[in-house]
């Protein structure tokens, strides 16, 4: 048998959770470095993954398949496309930064230290706890891009929802302007926000797998496919869009979409930093993954059908999250309304149904991975030395701190998309792959572009420009461990922003099979329709 590289690409961060939680309370920063080395060991393994593929072999490659509940027609089954390759790298890569960044985050405030119990590690291990979860988080999201058996998959999309709710239940954000007790109960409704909306998207998800076994007889991906290719899957018309809705829900609540989306400001909001990158850059993605893999690979007919209604509802996402980010004054909760924006675009990309589109949907969600945690990432630094999350509470930091100005400039400035950093790349191809087809929706999407560009600008101009003020007179400069984390994302944007040539080359292969199975082509140029008819007319002459 071959080595099971996608299985171990899993479980390593998955022992590592179990290993970082099992350290001693005394000995937080043994947990942190001994969770840092499980997340670098999983980029490794990621990086391997990468190179092992194939962009012109097989759709799916490194598959494992094992019985696990024969008697249900369940299997262990991975394989991984073009599409999951990238998004398992931009997981791997950002769970080192989110483990950085978050460094002294879950550290007992100074009365908790000074506790002799504490200390003993009588009661508990916050730390340890803090660094497991997020591991655990990361191996659970690596799974859900390998899974190729619905009920596998399905499995680990729910279970990502227990450890997240601890995250931002029990880790909440210490810049918060109100007391102790209401910041605590603002979390906790923010945690259990989270959960109850994901919980009731996963539970009509549930009763459409069901559905989906009674139809096509088992929840192999590959398997129904090739039914389907070979004409003896007869599924009806109706039940097929049925099915398609119940998965389509759950995605679009964990994706999130308008007007799903109301628990994703609060999370973010009462999170921390690197707890928000990892809600909004890592777990958010298996939502729109999985519109490109399941309700696209599973119901054509049905996803063409729902088409016109999931872009209006795009649309909406992308011109109501910007126009709300616009009215912001938490930092936080701007970012959050912002990333609702860009889902949209995602969506919007998706069910364009051209190449253009599907293809800047993926690097979409590669690249706003890496923007959001960048801003994210600096906007965290920002707001723990003020205390503040509010963007009143700013003015003049580029002054004393013109290197956290700078990265957050930078920051701000791929969010809006502009040219020569990576976003502009997917949001360019997603405008351009949505024009084809469908020109007013196109339009209608760039006032997108706009809105960005003024809460972006507005943002900075804010927080960072303008009079000094006193409260931020004495704010330190970025140290060395935040530009360790910083430094690298904002790398990899003027990068991928120069030469997106070698994510497109992973990601065109796994888009020409979705196109495929929906049965689509790209809509030819009128230049290219015109010259057409022009020849046709030649030869009848």
């Amino acid at each position: 048998m071959s080595f099971p590289l996608l299985t171990v690409t899993a479980a390593v961060p998955a022992v590592g959770a179990v290993l970082t939680a099992a350290v001693p309370a005394a000995r937080r920063t043994a947990a942190k470095w001994l969770a840092l080395l499980f997340s670098l060991a999983t980029l490794a393994l990621a990086v391997l993954v990468a190179v092992r593929f194939d962009p012109g072999g097989d759709r799916y490659q490194l598959t494992e398949s094992h019985s696990w509940i024969p008697d249900f027609g369940v299997r262990y089954e991975l394989g991984v496309d073009g599409i999951g390759v990238v998004l398992i790298a931009l997981t791997a890569l950002l769970i080192p930064f989110v483990i950085g960044a978050g460094w002294n985050d879950a550290d007992p405030l100074e009365a908790e230290a000074a506790d002799s119990s504490f200390a003993a590690g009588s009661r508990w291990r916050p730390t340890q706890g803090f660094f497991a979860l997020i591991l655990l988080v990361e191996a659970m999201v690596v799974i859900s891009f390998e899974a190729t058996d619905v009920f596998l998959f399905y499995i680990f999309f729910e279970a990502m929802l227990i450890p997240m709710y601890f995250l931002i239940g029990g880790f909440g954000d210490r810049a918060h302007s109100g007391s102790g007790e209401n910041a605590a109960a603002q979390r906790s409704y923010a945690a259990v926000k989270f959960l109850l909306y994901n919980l009731v998207g996963g539970l009509i998800m549930l009763a459409a797998v069901i559905g989906l076994y009674v139809v096509a007889g088992n929840f192999s991906l590959q398997e129904i496919a090739a039914a389907r290719a070979a004409g003896t899957l007869d599924m009806a018309t109706n039940t097929e869009r049925l099915l398609f809705l119940g998965f389509f829900f759950a995605f679009a609540v964990k994706a999130p979409l308008w007007p799903l989306h109301t628990w994703l400001p609060n999370a973010m909001g009462e999170a921390t930093a690197p707890v928000a990158v990892l809600i909004t850059a890592v777990v958010d993605k298996v939502g729109t993954f999985a519109m490109l893999r399941f309700c696209l690979g599973l119901f054509p007919e049905a996803s063409k059908w729902a088409t016109p209604v999931i872009l209006v509802l795009a649309l909406i996402s992308i011109v109501y999250g910007a126009l709300v980010a616009v009215g912001q004054r938490d930092i936080k909760r701007l970012v959050a309304y912002a990333s609702i924006s860009h889902f949209g675009f995602i969506i919007l990309g998706i069910f364009a149904m051209t190449s253009q589109g599907q293809t800047g949907a993926t690097l979409y969600m590669v690249n706003h991975g890496l923007s959001t945690a960048a801003l994210m990432l600096v906007a965290g630094f920002l707001i723990s030395r003020r205390g503040s999350r509010l963007i009143a509470d700013f003015g003049g930091v580029q002054k004393v701190a013109p290197v956290l100005a700078g990265t957050f400039l930078i920051g701000g400035l791929a969010t809006l998309s502009l040219p020569g950093l990576a976003p502009f790349v997917s949001e360019f191809l997603v405008l351009v792959g949505t024009f084809t087809r469908y020109p007013v929706v196109g339009i209608i999407a760039t006032f997108g572009i706009v809105l960005a560009a003024l809460y972006t600008l507005v943002l900075y101009q804010r927080t960072m420009t303008g009079p000094l003020k006193e409260e931020v007179r004495t704010l330190p400069d970025l140290h060395l461990r935040e530009l360790l984390v910083v430094a690298p994302l904002i790398a990899l944007l003027i990068g991928l922003g120069v030469y997106p040539k070698v994510l497109t080359d992973i990601v065109n292969p796994a888009v020409e099979h979705t196109m495929s199975d929906v049965k689509q082509t790209d809509p030819k140029p009128d230049v290219a329709v015109e010259a057409e008819h022009a020849l046709k007319g030649e030869a009848a002459k």
